[in-house]
């Protein structure tokens, strides 16, 4: 990828025109995404039972999205340098909403699959494109702020999808859910067209197809072990084959990016401590994170017997709090610097997640709430220092490739997780019947203990953070500077 990024020439009217849209532009984006996402999760029980599958085996359906997410993420950045931000980003609006198309007309169970692939292609580039676009037309003092307009929109998504999954899959046919986003998708089109900037590299560096093929197949044939395995369809001694060959693949891309001049995932990133820190710590912690929208509809639905919509209200707060906490993080940020929020904020999400171990039939609604705003706000502080951390060092130079790699940590991380949680749950239900509560409720608290604890010991990562790092990103110590002058 270009080392040197360079952007058409714009009068100063026009640069402030582009920074007052820009994040409404990528926030429409995102906002489809995520609103995607949290209706699927809330739909899954009626899904499966609509294809006749076990729920558990629809995870297909939310792997082969993030699958496909993982797998070209790190395309994004070359492709924003070689086409430009705009033309990359109305391609992936366009491919997601055509895939919305695609899964809304599904009729089973592998034309949804393969529907969600077309989807994952389209969100694939949409937020790291996006990202990039802000980087490059913000300054870095300004990053947090703009992230931060970004995600609010956004998080409207997590906020209306569970309910309004869930009504619609009580009230309509649950492909629906999938047909909404073609109104959003042609707006999003349309802000496109008038308000995204052009960025783009100097010079397009060759497309590292050898990398990519390397890091594909292993990120793939890894996320397919991980489904396999859950569900037992294959003997351990193949399986455990699979594993290895998979991480040979993965190993030899990095010995191959080493060696690179231009590597599809450049590793020399994580030279930067800083960026280091938030892609590896992020990617740990998120793997808990990650599977609780997959786990928390099993137990609501199936472990206590809501419909899908009041499972639905269930969830909202967690959106509400996550609202509440982005109109705040910026002064919380200010006030403590990244390290002391990443270590004790931790410990505090594995604490929550370990905490619906507690919820089952005859738990309190106004419990179950107060969870669900809990785990809301620890959730949405974690996210946004962990994002802005890994830019607080690097240079706008390397904005692309620092965008490509964090975007591409996430999303293996979500669909790790995702993996990750039913393998526990479907490891700790052996062989006992998964639609009876008694047996299932006992197997998801076991579930959420573990990714509670997995969580917990992910907070080890950030003790290598120093207490100024991430400063010039989130304004920590400049407000003792002002007090003390």
């Amino acid at each position: 990828m270009s080392e040197h990024p360079v952007s058409p020439p714009v009068a100063e009217s026009d640069l402030e025109k582009t920074r007052r849209y820009l994040p409404w532009v990528v926030a429409v984006a995102l906002f489809m995404q995520q609103l995607d996402g949290t209706i699927v999760n809330t739909a899954v029980p009626t899904m499966a039972e609509s294809l006749g599958v076990a729920s558990l085996a629809l995870k297909s359906v939310l792997t082969s999205y993030t699958i496909a997410i993982a797998v070209l993420i790190p395309l994004s950045g070359w492709l924003a340098d070689k086409f430009g931000t705009k033309r990359v980003f109305a391609f992936a609006v366009a491919v997601f909403t055509l895939g919305s198309l695609a899964c809304g007309l599904s009729v089973n169970l592998p034309m949804l699959v393969a529907s969600r692939v077309l989807q994952g292609i389209g969100a694939a580039f949409m937020m790291p494109v996006g990202r990039i676009a802000l980087l490059k037309t913000f300054p870095k003092s300004g990053i947090l702020r703009a992230m931060n307009f970004v995600i609010i929109p956004a998080l409207l998504g997590p906020l209306l999808g569970p309910l309004t999954g869930g009504l619609i899959v009580h009230w309509l046919p649950w492909r629906v859910i999938f047909l909404i986003n073609i109104p959003i998708g042609l707006l999003g089109l349309w802000l496109v067209k008038k308000h995204m900037p052009d960025h783009r590299g100097a010079v397009a560096d060759p497309l590292d197809a050898r990398g990519f093929i390397l890091f594909g197949a292993g990120i793939a044939l890894l996320s397919w072990v991980l489904e396999i395995f859950g569900e037992h369809r294959m003997e351990t001694g193949w399986v455990a084959g699979l594993a290895a060959i998979s991480l040979g693949l993965i190993g030899a891309y990095f010995v191959h990016a080493r060696k690179s001049a231009n590597p599809l995932l450049p590793v020399d990133l994580f030279r930067v401590r800083t960026f280091r820190v938030s892609v590896v710590g992020g990617f740990l912690t998120r793997l808990g994170i990650s599977g609780m929208p997959f786990l928390l509809p099993l137990l609501y639905q199936l472990g206590m017997g809501f419909s899908p919509w009041q499972a639905g209200l269930l969830v909202m707060p967690q959106a509400l709090a996550a609202i509440g906490m982005k109109l705040a993080v910026q002064r919380i940020m200010g006030h403590f610097g990244h390290k002391r929020v990443l270590l004790c904020n931790t410990v505090l999400i594995g604490l929550m997640i370990a905490a619906f171990s507690q919820v089952g039939p005859g738990t309190p609604v106004w419990v179950i709430l107060i969870f669900s705003i809990l785990q809301g706000s620890v959730s949405a502080l974690q996210f946004t220092a962990m994002n802005s951390l890994a830019y607080a060092d690097t240079t706008d130079e390397q904005a692309s490739d620092a965008s490509t790699v964090a975007s591409t940590g996430q999303q293996l991380a979500i669909s790790f997780g995702i993996a990750f949680a039913s393998l526990v749950t479907a490891w700790f239900l052996g062989g006992i019947d998964r639609t009876n509560p008694a047996q299932l409720v006992p197997a998801l608290h076991k579930a959420y203990l573990l990714l509670g604890g997995v969580t917990v010991a992910s907070s080890a990562m950030f003790l290598t953070l120093r207490r100024a790092d991430g400063d010039n990103v989130s304004g920590h110590g400049q407000i003792k500077e002002v007090v003390e002058a």
